[in-house]
Formats: structure tokens, C-alpha cells, sequence
């Protein structure tokens, strides 16, 4: 019988939190540098190499990935021979209690805090909790006197995207992953991982597709070796099918929409087949720690050398200068669709929960709190700064949220342009071309790089929103891509309807 303290289980759930905030896989960063090293495709080579500067810059600063900081995740796996205790004396607690405890220590760390993006009433006021909790809790019983963990930080991107579909026996699976790809678009942030779970009951597909994410990066090894049973054999044709439709990085075009394609089964019902995707970012973000009663788990750092000849700053060739504070409808009109930008001057933040609050108030016909004439707004929430930072890691969230506010935006108060990630839909796109506007986007995944071109950052409208209020932000040479010029052409092979 091995006996573990609780209070270990809460101090290595924590540390793993604020570990893997800052720290890739290593075997994840070989993997970019790979696609790197092989994309022809400009746009999707400069949005790789940020995501190379960026983790290492996250690594050295020991500061987040990624300005979504994801939702804590916890998976038990609990030894039969396990007996919990509590050094204190007090009664013991249940393994949501410890998790829950965790997430609220790791995202409220004074030297390292992340962004808290639970909330706590999904129909209702949808109110913040502030510290992140609750937890997601998976917990088995197994065989063994140890307790292993997986402790994940996962994205709201990636996790939106998931998809469910039970098959007939007779139907393709590769076929139909294959046509889900195109219209979950790129707000997952790509190049990521394809996590595919096939058989078992609905729910028990959709957990082995999320487990197949965080396990080791090996799709050169099994195309070296071949396959040697249908599960590779699907990996395999999934990896070469889903990089052959040119969604690329950021889906932007070229030769890396993913780095690997996990797939794990079940035995199933004979009449169907129950089939899981899920996507990971380029924010992957894992790590694994076992407890044997010796005290907390340590944290297993990774080798710098995982970093070695990245630089530390990312060089923009070939970019076009613009100064945002006197941006006219001329200069957005002389840009095209696949050029790089360095933004300068002032940027308004908007998000979700602002737009909307803005589109009301043109509804009714009161002032709105900022002026957007000649303006751009970036769509993004902030991680909270500490001493030395404007701001906090702040990476751009998916535009398509926001596609239903930009014709009342771009028609009412003389917005210029927008910056976000992954595509827009038909309609903005329609808006954007119909007023001269263009919207940039910026690389998802590659948060601190961007923040540190922030210089100053400062709460302008809707303070209450928290990390949605409207900040204004004074960029310094900010890397963005044209996505969608003022002709409505888009650098994009696949834009939704």
C-alpha cells in the first residue's frame, strides 16, 4: 500500500500548470522546425518561424505560449494500492477538490498568473470565476501502487472544433475526417496535432481521440518503418490526405496542416462505428508525472538544447512599415492579400462580449465609448502583465466570432481594419470588399513574441469585462499578414461559407 499526500497531489498538479504554460514538448518544437525547414509557401514560413521564436522566448521568460491559456485538465489514472492521506490531519478531499485547489494556485501565481477563461454559468450571466476552476476531471482505477497524472492546459480553439459522427460499418473513416477538415477552417491554429478515437460508446470515442493528443511525435518513425496494423495504416494516410489539402500553417496555404495524426480504438457495437476528432494547437501544452508516496512529482525540465539556433527575435523580410495613427482608406487600399505588415501607433482591443455590447448601442442609437472612425481593432484577451510588461501575452482569437459585427462596424463608425487569426466568413468578407476595409491576421500560438512588440496598454471602455474590455494598445513594428485586402481578395485557400 503506498500512501500519498494530498497536499503532494495539489503541488505537482500546480506546478505542471505553470510548467507546461511556458514550455513545449520538446519533441513538439523538433516538429515545427521540421515543417519549417521544408515550407515553400512565404506566408506559412514566417507564421512557423514565429511560433519557433515564440516558444522560445516563452521558455527562457517562463511566461505563457499563448494569451488563452487554456482549461486545466486532469487526467487520474489511481493505483489500487493507493491510500491517500493529509499530513494536516484534515479529512480528505475528493480528486476534483485537489484538482480545482491546483488550478486555482497555478493561475493566480503572482510571478507567472494566466488568464482565467472559465466561466461558471454556461446559459446564464456566463460570470468569470476568476481563477479558472473548475478543473476537468477523468479519473480510473488501475492496477499498481502509483498515481500517474496527465496534466493538460487545453485551448478553447482546438476543443471547439471537435467533431462526432457515428459511421456506418461499410463507411470510410479517412473519408470522413477528411471532409470535416475544410470546415473547421483554421482557428485552431495549425500546424497542431489530430487526435482520431474510433469505436466504443459516443463518449468513450471522443475521450481516446483527446488522449491520442499527448503522446510522443512519431510520424517519421512509423513512415520509416511502415505499417503494422490498420490504426498506423490510417495515421498514415490521414497525415499524407489532410496535408495535401494546403491549409497549412495558420491556414494560410502550404505544406504543414499537421504535425502527426494520433488515432486510438475501442472495441464497438457491430452496427456503427463511433469516430472522434480532436484537434491540439500549436499550443500543445502537456506533461505526464507519476506519485509513488516519495512526495510531489517533479517536474521534468526539458534540455535548452531543444531551443538551440532558434533566434530570439523574428525578422519580418520583405515587410511593408504602416503607421496605425494615420492610417487612411488609401494606404488599406494599396495593400494585398499575402503581404507581411509591421503595425506601428495605437490598436483597439475588442473582443466577443465588446463587440456586442457596441453593435447594441448603435442598435439603439447611443454614443459609443471610443471612437472607430480610421481606426483598428484587434480581436484579443490579454494575459495580466507583470513588472516589466505593457501587457501580458497577447495572441489574436478566432476572427469568425466576430463576423456578424462587422457589417454594422464597418458601416456605421468608419472602422478601417481588423486583426485576428484563421478566416473569415463569406459575408465579413463581402462587408470587408463592400467598404474598402481589410482585415490582418496575426499568428495564433505565438502570444508573448507578439506582446513584446506592445509597448503600452491601457483599459479604454467596458473596464467590468475583465479581459474583454476594450484596451488601446501602442504597437511597435506588430507582425501581421494581409489576409483579406480591400478588394475582398484572401490569401486563404478555404474560406467558409
Amino acid at each position: 500500500m503506498t500512501q500519498i499526500a494530498q497536499e503532494d497531489v495539489v503541488e505537482s498538479i500546480a506546478g505542471a500548470l505553470q510548467h507546461v504554460s511556458h514550455h513545449h514538448p520538446p519533441d513538439f518544437v523538433q516538429a515545427l522546425r521540421r515543417a519549417h525547414e521544408a515550407e515553400t509557401h512565404p506566408p506559412a514560413r514566417a507564421a512557423l518561424m514565429q511560433l519557433l521564436v515564440n516558444s522560445r522566448l516563452s521558455a527562457t521568460h517562463r511566461r505563457p505560449l499563448c494569451q488563452d491559456t487554456g482549461v486545466a485538465q486532469v487526467f487520474a489514472r489511481v493505483g489500487m494500492g493507493v491510500r491517500f492521506m493529509r499530513r494536516d490531519g484534515a479529512p480528505l478531499r475528493s480528486l476534483q477538490a485537489l484538482a480545482d485547489e491546483a488550478t486555482r494556485r497555478a493561475y493566480t501565481e503572482p510571478a507567472n498568473p494566466l488568464r482565467a477563461t472559465m466561466v461558471g454559468d454556461p446559459l446564464g450571466r456566463r460570470a468569470n470565476t476568476r481563477d479558472n476552476t473548475p478543473a476537468i476531471v477523468q479519473a480510473e482505477l488501475v492496477d499498481g501502487d502509483t498515481l500517474e497524472l496527465l496534466v493538460v492546459a487545453k485551448g478553447g480553439g482546438g476543443d471547439v472544433k471537435a467533431r462526432f459522427a457515428t459511421l456506418n460499418p461499410s463507411d470510410s473513416v479517412a473519408d470522413w475526417v477528411l471532409a470535416q477538415l475544410p470546415g473547421m477552417g483554421a482557428g485552431w491554429c495549425p500546424p497542431g496535432i489530430v487526435g482520431i478515437g474510433i469505436g466504443g460508446s459516443p463518449e468513450q470515442a471522443m475521450l481516446l481521440a483527446k488522449l491520442s493528443l499527448f503522446e510522443p511525435i512519431d510520424i517519421d518513425l512509423l513512415r520509416a518503418r511502415g505499417a503494422a496494423d490498420a490504426a498506423e495504416a490510417l495515421r498514415l494516410e490521414l497525415h499524407t490526405r489532410i496535408n495535401a489539402l494546403g491549409i497549412g500553417a495558420q491556414g494560410l496555404g502550404g505544406l504543414s496542416t499537421v504535425l502527426d495524426v494520433k488515432v486510438r480504438t475501442a472495441p464497438c457495437h457491430a452496427a456503427t462505428i463511433p469516430v472522434a476528432l480532436v484537434p491540439n494547437c500549436a499550443a500543445t501544452r502537456y506533461l505526464r508525472l507519476t506519485l509513488d508516496g516519495r512526495g510531489a512529482a517533479p517536474i521534468p525540465w526539458p534540455s535548452p538544447a531543444a531551443w538551440d539556433g532558434i533566434p530570439d527575435r523574428f525578422e519580418a523580410e520583405g515587410a511593408v512599415r504602416v503607421d496605425l495613427d494615420r492610417l487612411d482608406a488609401a494606404t488599406v487600399a494599396s495593400w494585398r492579400a499575402g503581404q507581411t505588415l509591421l503595425l506601428s501607433g495605437r490598436v483597439l482591443t475588442a473582443r466577443d462580449a465588446a463587440h456586442k455590447r457596441l453593435v447594441d448601442l448603435l442598435a439603439r442609437g447611443e454614443a459609443l465609448p471610443v471612437d472607430l472612425r480610421g481606426r483598428t481593432v484587434y480581436y484579443v484577451g490579454p494575459v495580466d502583465a507583470v513588472p516589466g510588461e505593457a501587457v501580458g501575452p497577447a495572441g489574436p482569437t478566432t476572427a469568425t466570432r466576430m463576423d456578424k459585427f462587422v457589417e454594422p462596424l464597418l458601416s456605421r463608425t468608419g472602422l478601417l481594419a481588423m486583426i485576428g487569426k484563421a478566416e473569415r466568413g463569406a459575408q465579413a468578407i463581402d462587408s470587408i470588399r463592400r467598404h474598402g476595409a481589410a482585415y490582418l491576421s496575426a499568428t495564433g500560438g505565438a502570444a508573448y513574441l507578439l506582446s513584446r512588440s506592445i509597448r503600452s496598454a491601457r483599459v479604454v471602455a467596458f473596464e467590468d469585462l475583465g479581459m474583454e474590455a476594450i484596451h488601446e494598445f501602442e504597437l511597435a513594428d506588430f507582425p501581421v499578414t494581409v489576409d483579406v485586402d480591400a478588394r475582398g481578395r484572401c490569401v486563404r485557400r478555404i474560406v467558409p461559407a
